[in-house]
């Protein structure tokens, strides 16, 4: 298995980033294929408040290639230009063997 993850910044608006992500965003992001255990977080913080990430987005895959794969895809290539319409604080993508 292979593991995406998103971090996503401290938004500039907190409401429309929640709004924005989980009815458009969201949807497209599972339609990655070969995506298999889609989990969202949204609201984290810090020991002292909030920290540097606002929300963070995990998803698996059956190898590094299937991933890769999947962000190329049409699918990826439509979720990474939605995120300029919501993430204002920025992302951070990583992925890692699971």
């Amino acid at each position: 298995m292979h593991t995406l993850m998103v971090l996503y910044g401290q938004p500039e608006d907190p409401a429309h980033f929640r709004r924005y992500y989980e009815e458009t965003h969201l949807p497209l992001a599972q339609a990655l294929p070969g995506a298999q255990n889609l989990r969202y977080s949204l609201d984290l913080s810090g020991p002292d408040g909030p920290g540097a990430y606002a929300a963070k987005f995990e998803a698996d895959f059956d190898s590094a290639d299937a991933m890769g794969a999947a962000l190329n895809s049409d699918a990826g290539e439509r979720a990474k230009a939605d995120t300029t319409n919501f993430a204002t604080g920025g992302l951070e993508i990583l992925h890692y063997p699971s």
